[in-house]
């Protein structure tokens, strides 16, 4: 009978998720704020943590430095004692650009003395940048009951979607007898969420066995089903890869609908308090006389006194009076002024946007944003980190508005455009 927690959980956070646009400019995407209190790290620590798993290294590359501290020594999710722990593992980097994590596979590959330095029966193999609620325990009794090479966490999505992801034939014991990574054609609807258990000593010898498969999903997965014992392990809950701005919205999104799946609170998700402005020592959200509050997320420290609607506010966020904010997610203690509009926007942490300043001007949503036509084209305008947006402006739809933003202008003018970017 295999022990809760004896496992290995590797975490893989070192992607560049460049299709989060600004969020990701100066954060590893798994550090992107969400959900009021929340990073998108923190669900599938949780889910760790919550699957009595008690071993950890977290793989980073890109802007790790945020990420590194919002982890901390990991106390926020119980990995610190005698038996527990987490470990960040940067990537060992020398004067070559092919020193830097070549894929999934070659990223553990370069960290396989952790791997021998906490001996394991299995290894989970996770990524940093889902929204989900999983029991890995269970996925490890599975494993176990196949008696499975690897075991691939795998659901069903919508065949239009499934060439964003890696796609199993299964036959009926779920066995994965044939594998499309990205396909433009697909076979099937069956699409892998990036989450895998292999047993230890099988994972050691084939990352050993040919150091030019560098990516689980294009390399080592289709070989193996081939030649091993490969298994589909059946998900059926809740599962968000938040990787654009679009799912990140929607995501966000999840969490006010009346009939969502999605409830952070009753998955037992742990944000990090010692982490950042400490939004948990923050005082209680204040509700001003004249506010109007609707389908909205209202984290603590935030003052109300103009209108909120079907929104997402991280801690400390003021709107002013006769203010609206609408169809938005806005972080950390960014300020709205009186009679400020903020409709469909994403607002990064400590954004300004002064009186009668209007983000998300105008109805067409249809002119997709010229510099990133494939990341803003649903309307969503995007404002970056400490931004201030001028008294009276106007930025239309499908805009960017960069880091640190501060002009009195749009070259000469107030208005920014449709798809435009500042």
């Amino acid at each position: 009978m295999r022990e809760s927690g004896d496992a290995l959980v590797l975490l893989l956070a070192g992607g560049i998720g460049s299709r989060l646009n600004l969020l990701v400019g100066r954060r590893a995407k798994p550090a992107v704020p969400f959900g009021g209190i929340y990073r998108i790290i923190d669900f599938s620590l949780s889910n760790v943590m919550n699957s009595g798993l008690t071993r950890v290294g977290v793989l980073t590359q890109y802007k790790p430095l945020s990420l590194m501290a919002h982890i901390g020594d990991g106390a926020a999710w119980d990995f610190t004692g005698r038996t527990r722990g987490i470990k960040i593992l940067p990537p060992r980097t020398g004067e070559k650009d092919a020193d830097w994590y070549q894929g999934t596979a070659d990223a553990i590959r370069q960290n396989i003395d952790f791997i021998l330095a906490n001996p394991s029966e299995q290894v989970v193999i996770l990524s940093g940048d889902h929204i989900y609620r999983m029991d890995f325990d269970a996925m490890l009794s599975y494993h176990e009951h196949k008696r499975a090479d690897i075991t691939i966490g795998m659901m069903v999505v919508p065949k239009k979607d499934i060439h964003q992801f890696g796609a199993g034939i299964i036959d009926n014991e779920n066995r994965i007898i044939d594998w499309e990574e990205k396909p433009k054609v697909p076979r099937t609807n069956l699409a892998s969420m990036g989450i895998y258990v292999f047993d230890t000593a099988y994972l050691l010898r084939t990352l050993a066995r040919d150091r030019q498969e560098v990516d689980f999903g294009m390399d080592i997965i289709p070989r193996a089903i081939n030649e091993d014992r490969v298994y589909a392990y059946p998900f059926y809950g809740y599962w968000r890869d938040v990787g654009t701005i679009q799912s990140y919205w929607e995501t966000n999104m999840d969490i006010i609908r009346e009939d969502s799946e999605f409830s952070p609170e009753e998955w037992e998700i742990r944000p990090n308090p010692e982490y950042g402005d400490h939004p948990m020592d923050r005082a209680p959200a204040r509700f001003l006389s004249g506010s109007k509050v609707s389908s909205s997320l209202i984290s603590a420290g935030c003052v109300i006194e103009g209108t909120v609607t079907n929104s997402v506010l991280s801690p400390g966020v003021w709107v002013g009076k006769d203010a609206v904010v609408s169809n938005s997610v806005v972080f950390d203690d960014c300020v709205i002024e009186k009679n400020a509009v903020v409709d469909l926007a994403i607002l990064d942490k400590r954004v300004r946007v002064e009186a009668g300043a209007v983000i998300g001007y105008g109805d067409n949503l249809t002119v997709v944003n010229r510099t990133y036509p494939k990341h803003l084209y649903t309307g969503i305008t995007l404002i970056g980190k400490e931004a201030r947006i001028a008294q009276d402006m106007r930025i239309g739809r499908n805009c960017t508005v960069s880091f640190g933003y501060h002009e009195e202008s749009f070259n000469g003018s107030k208005v920014l455009a449709d798809g435009q970017s500042a």
